[in-house]
């Protein structure tokens, strides 16, 4: 049977608070362009056809608009919805729960479609086409089930000058992940970093230090763990603040790298600089960033012909 080809799946169901608004379709390119439409470029670019966006229903109309009008018509296109009502069998919403349950179940929420190996990205990063490059040459490759990648950053690069951000920091071997922990308020520091660890103290960080920024290649079989992520979250973590407690998928994939030979994960290190939009003060200078590049001539624009 021949091997199917790799999807990517986008992340773009946050409700972005810090931001102030719909973060993900907020125009950043000379022609309109969103952070989105260059991911989606860079990636068909490195070989990628595939595609599936998890968004929340009520934005189906303006993300249809702004996005999915205007891409390629030969590009396979899916989009599913991050549902608040869509938890594991014997669970129930806790009443006054407003947030998403997070980045493993935005995954999780398209576990129907996941027939492939596949890349998940966040829709408000920009990661450089080095990054849709090296995933994807892995992801065509045949590999273990439990064999999977990411593309790492140096913290330095992936920093806001308006605040904090979360970030999850690597631990890296030989490169391979040995360990992640998701620190939720990482600061710049100069050309390093400060974290507030869980006591409330502030820890210092190398601008070396590797960081995900939530750009891994998984193949078909970790929706597995996902699954089990998901459940465990909902049985631990919702019980002790359902409110507010969110599954992650640092905090996902993490947990099976503490079991003994469950995972194995290449890491793949990028010297691409971060553009995101965390705070509404950092539009200003990803609209310049884009701009830049595509002064440099990386992007034609407009961006889709």
């Amino acid at each position: 049977m021949a091997r199917r080809e790799p999807i990517m799946l986008i992340l773009a169901a946050g409700m972005g608070s810090r931001y102030g608004g719909l973060k993900q379709i907020d125009p950043v390119g000379p022609h309109g362009e969103i952070i989105i439409d260059y991911s989606v470029f860079d990636a068909v670019a490195a070989g990628f056809k595939r595609f599936i966006f998890i968004i929340k229903e009520e934005n189906r109309e303006v993300f249809d608009e702004v996005l999915l009008s205007h891409l390629p018509k030969e590009l396979d296109l899916q989009v599913v919805y991050q549902d608040l009502e869509d938890v594991p069998e014997g669970f129930a919403i806790p009443e006054g729960r407003e947030k998403p349950w997070g980045t493993t179940h935005a995954i999780y929420s398209a576990r129907d479609l996941i027939d492939a190996p596949f890349a998940v990205i966040n829709s408000d990063d920009y990661y450089g086409r080095e990054a849709f490059v090296k995933l994807y040459n892995f992801l065509k490759e045949e590999h273990e089930p439990n064999h999977h990648a990411m593309v790492g950053f140096k913290i330095r690069n992936t920093l806001t000058e308006h605040g904090s951000v979360s970030r999850g920091v690597c631990r890296v071997a030989d490169d391979h992940l040995v360990g992640i922990v998701e620190r939720k308020k990482v600061y710049k520091d100069g050309d390093d970093a400060l974290f507030e660890d869980v006591s409330g103290a502030m820890q210092s960080l190398s601008g070396d230090t590797i960081v995900s920024m939530n750009f891994w290649g998984f193949q078909e079989a970790f929706m597995e763990v996902i699954a089990q992520a998901y459940e465990h979250f909902f049985a631990e973590e919702v019980q002790r603040d359902p409110l507010k407690a969110e599954a992650l998928l640092p905090e996902a994939v993490g947990g099976e790298l503490k079991k003994e030979d469950a995972i194995l994960v290449d890491v793949f290190t990028s010297d691409d600089a971060w553009l995101g939009v965390t705070y509404h003060e950092d539009r200003a200078p990803v609209v310049q960033g884009f701009q830049n590049l595509v002064q440099d001539g990386v992007y034609p624009s407009p961006l889709w012909k």
